[in-house]
C-alpha cells in the first residue's frame, strides 16, 4: 500500500523512557481521528542516534526532523503536516549558529560527518518487521555465505575488509574466526557478547534494539564459516526492549526458514539462544563469559587455550560482539573490498561511539576510523556545554585512559590511542570539562573496578582495593608524594600480572590522570586543595564580606549551625564545623559565598 507521508518515531529506550512510547500511540490515534489513517504510516524505528534532542520524530518526504517531542504534539503534527502540508516550525531541528531549519536531516551538524554503516538501519525501519530488514539488502549477504562462498573464500572477504573485533581487543575477525574453522571438534558454537558493561555506554543495547536482524544475520554467517550450529547471544537483563526485540526477531527469522533445519534449502543448520546475564563487567572477558553462558560464576580462565580451540564446554568458539556481528552483513552483501577503503591502513571500516558527559551534542555517533577526536567532540558534538573549557575525553571506559587537549586531532584507531595511553574498547566517550578533578575521576573509574573484580587473582583483587585506598587517601588531603610512586608501582605490576585484562587495564585511568594532570595531584597532596571543588574534604567555602548583605538566608539553610552573624551585617563560617555540604553556597542569591 503506498502512502503519502511516512512518520518515524524514535523507539529507543531513552525515548521510550520519555514517553516515546506515547507519542506513537497518540499518533496513531489523532491520524484515525482526522481521517487520514489511510494516507500515513506510522512506525517506530530504532534510536537516531541524536539522544540529546529526543524524543525525535521524523516525517517523510519532507524530511523534517522534530525533537523534543511531546505527546501533546500529535494531533499538531497531524493537522498541519499530513493534512494541510506545511511542517511545524516550533518543533524542528535548528542549529545554535543560525536558527534556522536544516533542509536535511544530512544537512544536521550532528549527522553530517557520520557514515552509518552499523547503524544504518537504526531510526530508519520496523526493528520488529523482518520484512523491512530484507528491503534494505537484509539477509542477501548471507544468501551468498550459503549458496556462492565455500568458507574459505567467505573467510577470504573477512580478511579482505579489515575488520577488527569492535569489544575493545581490536583482534582480526578473519583471523579468529579462521583458527576456529580449523580447530578439531564435531561441535563448535559462536558466540555474541551483548554484555556492554562499560559506564556510559550503549551503543550495542541500541543496535540490538533498532536492527536485530543484522546481528542474527551475522551469527549465522559466522557459525557457516566455521561450521558451528548452535549460537548463544549473552545479554545482560537490564536490556529488557533488547531482549524484547531480540526474541521477535528469532522468531521472525525461525519463520522464515532463516534459522533452524537446512536454512534456506542449503543444508546448512544453525540456531540462536539467549542467555541473559546479571550484569557482572568481567563478563565481557570471553572466558568469563563463556563461564556464565555454561551456568557457572563468571571468572576469566588463563589462556592458552584460547577459545577458538577450546572454548565453550572445551569445544571451539567464537566470541564477536554486537558491533562486530552488525558489520558482517555489509561486507558479505558489499564485499570485504568496500569495508576496506573506509577508515586507516590498519584500522577499516566505522566505529561507533556513545558520546557523553559535558558535550552539548550527546548520542550515539558512527565514524569513519581516523577521524580525529576534536571532529568529535566539537564538530559532531557541539563542542562543551556552558561555555566551558575542554579538559580530556575518557575513553575505553574503566580499562581506558583521558586524553586531553594535546592530542585533539590524533586520529582515532587501534594504535594511536593505545599510543596515548587509552584504548578504543567498546566504544564508551566520556567528555570532561574543567570542573572534573582528575583524582575524582581515577577514584570513581577504580571504585568500579573494585566492585566488579571477581577476585580470583591477586594483582587485581588487591591491586585494584590498594589503589583506590590511596586515591581516597589523596582525596582526603591526606596523601603524601610517596603515594604517586606507589599508585605507579601497583598500576604497573597489576598490568603485566593480572589473569585477565579487567585487572590487566584497571590502573589505566589513575595512570594516565597522574601523567596529563600530576599537577592536580600534587595539588591534592601539597596545598590541600581540589580546583574543581569535586573532592568535598578539600573544599573551603567562604564569605565575602563585601558582598554579604546578612540577609540569613545560608545560616537558616546550613545543617550544621555553623554560620553566624547580625542581621544586615556580614556572616561568617566556622571552618572547623563545616561539613562542606554547599548549602550555603547554592542558597546564596548575592555571590556573596565562594567555593575555593
Amino acid at each position: 500500500m503506498a502512502y503519502n507521508h511516512y512518520i518515524l518515531t524514535c523507539g529507543g529506550t531513552a525515548c521510550e523512557s520519555n514517553k516515546g512510547v506515547e507519542i506513537y500511540e497518540r499518533l496513531i490515534a489523532e491520524a484515525e481521528k482526522q481521517g487520514v489513517k489511510g494516507e500515513v504510516q506510522i512506525v517506530k524505528t530504532g534510536c537516531f542516534g541524536f539522544c540529546e534532542k529526543g524524543p525525535i520524530v521524523k516525517v517523510l518526504p519532507e524530511d523534517s526532523f522534530y525533537v523534543g517531542v511531546k505527546p501533546d504534539d500529535a494531533a499538531e503534527i497531524i493537522a498541519e503536516q499530513i493534512i494541510k502540508g506545511r511542517e511545524v516550525p516550533r518543533l524542528l531541528y535548528k542549529s545554535d549558529e543560525s536558527k534556522q531549519k536544516k533542509t536535511a536531516v544530512e544537512d544536521i551538524e550532528f549527522y553530517q560527518k557520520q557514515f552509518r554503516v552499523v547503524l544504518r538501519n537504526c531510526g530508519v525501519i520496523n526493528p520488529e518487521s523482518i520484512d523491512e530488514y530484507i528491503a534494505r539488502e537484509g539477509y542477501s549477504g548471507l544468501e551468498k555465505a550459503l549458496f556462492e562462498w565455500t568458507d574459505e573464500q567467505l573467510i577470504g572477504e573477512m580478511k579482505a575488509s579489515g575488520l577488527r573485533g569492535r569489544g575493545g581487543a581490536g583482534f582480526p575477525t578473519w583471523l579468529k574466526w579462521d583458527l576456529a574453522r580449523k580447530a578439531q571438534g564435531d561441535d563448535k558454537y559462536v558466540i555474541c557478547n551483548a554484555d556492554e558493561g562499560d559506564p556510559g555506554a550503549y551503543m550495542d543495547r541500541s543496535t540490538i534494539e533498532g536492527d536485530p536482524h543484522s546481528v542474527i544475520e551475522g551469527m549465522i554467517t559466522a557459525g557457516k564459516a566455521i561450521g558451528a550450529h548452535q549460537g548463544f547471544v549473552y545479554i545482560r537483563a537490564e536490556y529488557p526492549l533488547a531482549i524484547e526485540r531480540l526474541k521477535k526477531a528469532l522468531a521472525q527469522a525461525q519463520d522464515y526458514g532463516l534459522l533452524g533445519k537446512n536454512i534456506l534449502g542449503s543444508g546448512f543448520d544453525f540456531d540462536i539462544e539467549i542467555r541473559l546475564g546479571a550484569g557482572a563487567f568481567v563478563c565481557g572477558e570471553e572466558t568469563a563469559l563463556i563461564k556464565s553462558v555454561e551456568g557457572n560464576r563468571g571468572m576469566p580462565v588463563p589462556k592458552p587455550p584460547f577459545p577458538a580451540n577450546k572454548g565453550l564446554w572445551q569445544r571451539p568458539t567464537i566470541i564477536n560482539n554486537v558491533e562486530t556481528l552488525a558489520n558482517i552483513p555489509v561486507i558479505t552483501a558489499k564485499g570485504g573490498a568496500w569495508l576496506s577503503k573506509i577508515g586507516t591502513e590498519k584500522s577499516k571500516g566505522t566505529k561507533v561511539f556513545a558520546l557523553t558527559g559535558k558535550v552539548k551534542n550527546s548520542g550515539l555517533v558512527e565514524v569513519p576510523m581516523g577521524t580525529t577526536l576534536r571532529e568529535i567532540v566539537f564538530e559532531i558534538g557541539g563542542g562543551i556545554r556552558d561555555g566551558k573549557k575542554f579538559k580530556g575525553v575518557q575513553t575505553g571506559g574503566p580499562s581506558g585512559g583521558i586524553i586531553t587537549e594535546a592530542n585533539l586531532d590524533t586520529p582515532i584507531d587501534y594504535e594511536s590511542l593505545t599510543a596515548m595511553g587509552s584504548m578504543m574498547g567498546s566504544g564508551g566517550m566520556i567528555v570532561m570539562d574543567e570542573d572534573d578533578c582528575a583524582v575524582d575521576v581515577a577514584r570513581f573509574y577504580m571504585e568500579f573496578c573494585v566492585d566488579e573484580s571477581c577476585g580470583k587473582c591477586s594483582p587485581c583483587r588487591i591491586g585494584t582495593t590498594q589503589i583506590l585506598s590511596i586515591l581516597e587517601k589523596i582525596a582526603r588531603g591526606n596523601g603524601e608524594e610517596s603515594d604517586l610512586d606507589k599508585l605507579e608501582a601497583i598500576g604497573t605490576a597489576m598490568t603485566k600480572t593480572s589473569l585477565c585484562m579487567l585487572g590487566g587495564t584497571a590502573a589505566n585511568p589513575t595512570l594516565s590522570t597522574m601523567r596529563n594532570f600530576r599537577n592536580e595531584y600534587l595539588e591534592h597532596i601539597r596545598d590541600k586543595r581540589c580546583r574543581s571543588g569535586k573532592c568535598k574534604q578539600l573544599v573551603r567555602y567562604e564569605i565575602l564580606a563585601e558582598k554579604c548583605i546578612g540577609c540569613g538566608l545560608c545560616a537558616r539553610n546550613c545543617p550544621a549551625n555553623c554560620i553566624t552573624g547580625e542581621k544586615k551585617s556580614a556572616h561568617t563560617i566556622d571552618q572547623s564545623a563545616c561539613i562542606k555540604c554547599g548549602q550555603c553556597f547554592t542558597s546564596c542569591k548575592f555571590g556573596a559565598i565562594i567555593k575555593s
